[in-house]
């Protein structure tokens, strides 16, 4: 294995603990990683959804949101802006309007979190991760060309389930999958964390074989595929860890820094 030149991280279950904080230990790794070379977060959350971690940390560092449909540098400068479809964005609304009237949808364009109205599923959103909801209509923003980086839909896991199945037959040019059991994103067809990350390594003028990722979850999979080295952490499901190079600790266990520390990256 090569020199690691710059590590990738996911956030939720992997960066964070489960009660959605930074362990003490993992912060003080981060902060030293990013003190030596790039360290970026790798998320489907939206910028400001990350920021307050960042800021609690105390480190200023470039991150990859949307899963990588919005690539920004430490100093919040865009690299990358891939938004969906007019088109497509106005029919799986209304096709999810019609067929699911139960669940709870939210709209992300750019640095702004749109939704209808407020309910109990968006406001533990907003208390998980300090990001604020607008309530506005829907149509509004379409009709003012404001397209979304991603669609997100809140419901049971059934109900996920049956619409990730559904919405991906029916809309072949968008990315539909599940980031948790209730919850599924929609983005346009060429967004994943990987087309986030090799935005990022043109930036820094680096190759995939010289990056580090840190993974837990399905949506992590093209992350850990594309980079050079590539860790599971342990509370991952068996098949993530079966692709990923390593396996360390779990995120409760500090397995980030856990590896960092044992392979002399910091």
């Amino acid at each position: 294995m090569g020199d690691i030149k710059i590590v990738f991280s996911d956030i939720d279950g992997t960066f964070l603990n489960g009660d959605s904080q930074v362990n003490p230990k993992t912060g003080q790794a981060a902060r030293a990683l990013a003190a030596k070379m790039p360290f970026v977060l790798v998320s489907a959350r939206m910028p400001e959804a990350i920021y307050p971690i960042t800021e609690e940390v105390g480190i200023k560092i470039p991150i990859i949101s949307y899963s990588g449909a919005l690539v920004l540098t430490e100093r919040e400068e865009v690299l990358y802006d891939k938004r969906m479809d007019g088109t497509d964005t106005g029919m799986v609304l209304g096709v999810i309007q019609r067929d699911f009237p139960q669940v709870t949808l939210n709209y992300y364009a750019g640095r702004h979190w749109y939704v209808e109205g407020i309910d109990d599923r968006v406001q533990a959103e907003m208390d998980i991760t300090g990001a604020e909801a607008e309530v506005r209509d829907f149509e509004e923003i379409l009709m003012a060309e404001a397209m979304p980086n991603k669609i997100l839909v809140m419901a049971d896991p059934e109900t996920n389930e049956q619409m990730e199945q559904e919405l991906s037959e029916k809309f072949p040019n968008l990315h539909v999958v599940r980031s948790a059991a209730h919850l599924l994103e929609i983005m346009d067809k060429s967004v994943s964390k990987a087309t986030g990350i090799k935005v990022m390594l043109e930036h820094f003028e680096l190759t995939a074989e010289e990056s580090l990722a840190f993974g837990d979850n399905y949506n992590d999979v093209e992350m850990l595929q594309l980079c050079g080295r590539s860790v599971a952490m342990g509370n991952a499901p068996e098949d993530i860890k079966k692709l990923a190079n390593a396996v360390t600790l779990s995120n409760e266990e500090d397995g980030l820094a856990e590896y960092l520390l044992k392979n002399g990256i910091i």
